[in-house]
């Protein structure tokens, strides 16, 4: 593979075999592989064991499991999308295919309008923009299409202030990137990825952070059809769009169905239907201090956010660290109880059973052993010495008795013999 790799494009998974994540894939990656087949795309799919090919994970990067990448040539694209069939095989094919895709007549670009929601189109001739923009494109390529057009291409209703220029087409309407007022191309295409409102979820949530915007989010129950849910909903959708041009640079918009997310990101639990503000860059969020009745209500709270009167929560701080990690840790103990008690039990009680038993043993052994034993000893040597002072009394108490008996029987002996003569 390593050798002959580079005479092919590949769409690799590098996987873990113990890894749950990895298991939950390979039947939407077995999908893929059809799918890429019978598309009659040239692009090759595999998967490759990172634990057994250490060395070629190590050199491609991969960091943790599963990580998809799209090899073309001496690039590895990495995938950061949602692991669907439909979104990597839509992946698959855009980096496949080449950097800047031309649009030749006004049919081809209405078709590719109406498949794309967010459309970038170069229209000019050789210059330090487009080079530029290739550039931006060979980056960015993993996220969006980049095309390029002549200005007879454009709609009627496109009008362009000079040439060469880059346009992005959304939200029913375009805009054309300006140096001067949107700075770095690269940063201005990032941001402008995006649709002006999004049904946003925690991974749409983390992209979002690469923009640098604010996103502006009304928390509802998608399954709730009460006039509160809706009215929130509503008044961000109509800021998106009647706002666009103060707001667009700052913010994004959009609703999350559910609060579960939100409540694991802030650290507390909001009462949905809710509003609220984050700055996914430092983890800072901003809830309105009153009730938002209305469109008015909203823009204020935005302008309020922007001059610095509202006031910030959260944050990236030492205390934060440490409450999350709390918060966390809390969070996982009480869901693992929540979907299986017994399994709570075992995971928990039985390592704080052991530690238990463990320090009780410790403290047990230190208190009684560690005092008594040198008396015990003392005792012991006391006792043996009484033992041994005894024994020797009883053997000069003998001693002394078969002395005095030897004398007597000497004695008689000697009468016995005077007798006799």
């Amino acid at each position: 593979f390593k050798e002959n790799r580079k005479d092919d494009i590949w769409l690799v998974d590098f996987y873990a075999p113990w890894c749950g994540h990895c298991k939950k894939l390979e039947p939407v990656w077995n999908e893929v592989g059809i799918e890429m087949r019978n598309m009659g795309s040239p692009v090759k799919v595999g998967k490759m064991d990172a634990t057994s090919f250490s060395s070629i994970a190590s050199e491609f990067g991969v960091r943790g499991y599963p990580t998809i990448k799209l090899l073309k040539g001496d690039l590895a694209y990495n995938y950061r999308g949602p692991r669907t069939k439909d979104d990597i095989v839509e992946f698959a094919n855009r980096v496949a295919g080449p950097l800047i895709r031309p649009l030749p007549s006004q049919h081809m670009f209405e078709h590719v309008q109406k498949r794309h929601r967010v459309l970038f189109v170069y229209v000019g001739g050789e210059s330090p923009l487009k080079e530029k923009y290739i550039e931006v494109a060979s980056e960015l390529i993993v996220y969006t299409y980049f095309f390029s057009a002549s200005e007879d291409v454009l709609p009627e209703y496109v009008t362009l202030p000079e040439l060469p220029a880059v346009l992005v087409f959304k939200d029913g309407t375009y805009f054309v990137y300006d140096e001067y007022e949107d700075g770095d191309l690269s940063s201005w295409i990032n941001r402008e990825r995006f649709q002006g409102y999004l049904t946003v979820d925690g991974f749409t949530l983390y992209e979002l952070g690469d923009t640098g915007k604010l996103v502006a989010i009304a928390v509802i129950d998608d399954k709730n059809s009460s006039v509160e849910h809706t009215r929130l909903k509503s008044i961000i959708q109509e800021v998106a769009r009647d706002y666009r041009d103060h707001f667009h640079r700052d913010f994004q918009f959009g609703h999350m169905d559910g609060n579960d997310y939100i409540n694991s990101l802030l650290m507390d639990d909001l009462t949905i239907p809710t509003i609220v503000v984050l700055n996914t860059s430092n983890q800072q969020y901003f809830l309105p201090d009153r009730d938002i009745e209305n469109t008015e209500d909203m823009v204020q709270f935005i302008n309020n956010i922007l001059d610095g009167t509202a006031e910030a929560q959260g944050g990236d701080g030492l205390l934060q660290r440490i409450k999350r990690i709390i918060y966390d840790a809390k969070s996982t103990v009480v869901s693992v109880f929540k979907s299986s008690p017994l399994l709570g039990c075992f995971l928990f009680g039985l390592p704080l059973g052991v530690i238990s038993i463990m320090c009780y043993g410790i403290c047990t052994a230190d208190t009684d052993g560690g005092v008594d034993e040198p008396e015990a000893a003392k005792k012991e040597n006391d006792d043996q010495e009484l033992t041994d002072e005894g024994s020797e009394e009883d053997q000069e108490e003998k001693n002394g008795k078969y002395t005095e008996l030897s004398d007597g029987e000497l004695k008689q002996k000697d009468i016995m013999e005077k007798k006799k003569d």
